[in-house]
């Protein structure tokens, strides 16, 4: 089972991808935190896969990989409401949010605060960062790598024809719109897989064991 991973940042379409993959027949997880998530999913987007695409490469040889481009000013007021919801289970010290989504989100929005998360140039600086990392890390890789803009004509149909599938759909589902971050949540499917075991997660993941 070749896996898939979606390696773009929050608020870029990963769910939206994530439920059109699942429609064509993926076990997918959006976000995946245990072995077992790592085990039954074909795709998996989000936390993790963001910031480990490079273990992941090493872990899974002949995976695919799929980056999600945002227009940058579309992007910036997106993630800054999410940064700002998120902030204060991310920099707590007492639980909050998994250490696996705490170490991706500091990796990638480095000295996090909300004095930065209210500053464009910081928030544009991570976005651009994490791009052109992975860019050149895939660079000489077009078999392995796709980058798309989930809003742009043909992305859809991009997609497909990099996996090799079929389909008569034509456009991704808008998910998660307007600030909304729970419509995975809502998604009902028999491929759907957990990215947890009831709420617990593993504090090694297949490819981590020396983290």
């Amino acid at each position: 089972m070749t896996k898939i991973f979606v390696i773009g940042l929050p608020r870029t379409g990963t769910t939206s991808v994530c439920h059109a993959l699942l429609e064509l027949g993926l076990p997918t997880a959006h976000t995946a935190y245990t072995t077992a998530s790592f085990d039954n999913a074909q795709v998996i987007a989000d936390t993790p896969i963001f910031t480990d695409y490079k273990m992941l490469d090493k872990h899974y040889p002949g995976s695919k990989f799929i980056y999600l481009e945002r227009e940058i000013d579309v992007w910036l007021p997106s993630i800054r409401q999410l940064l700002t919801r998120m902030h204060t289970n991310l920099t707590r010290t007492d639980g909050g949010f998994n250490i696996h989504i705490k170490r991706c989100y500091f990796d990638v929005f480095s000295n996090l605060s909300l004095e930065n998360i209210s500053d464009d140039s910081y928030l544009a600086d991570c976005y651009k960062r994490h791009l052109n990392a992975a860019q050149y890390y895939f660079e000489k890789r077009q078999a392995d790598f796709l980058s798309i803009d989930i809003a742009k004509a043909g992305s859809y149909q991009k997609v497909c024809d990099f996996l090799n599938i079929q389909s008569d759909k034509t456009d991704f589902d808008k998910m998660n719109m307007g600030g909304k971050v729970t419509a995975w949540n809502d998604v009902k499917h028999p491929l759907k897989i957990e990215s947890t075991a009831k709420g617990r997660i593993d504090k090694h993941l297949p490819y981590t064991s020396q983290l």
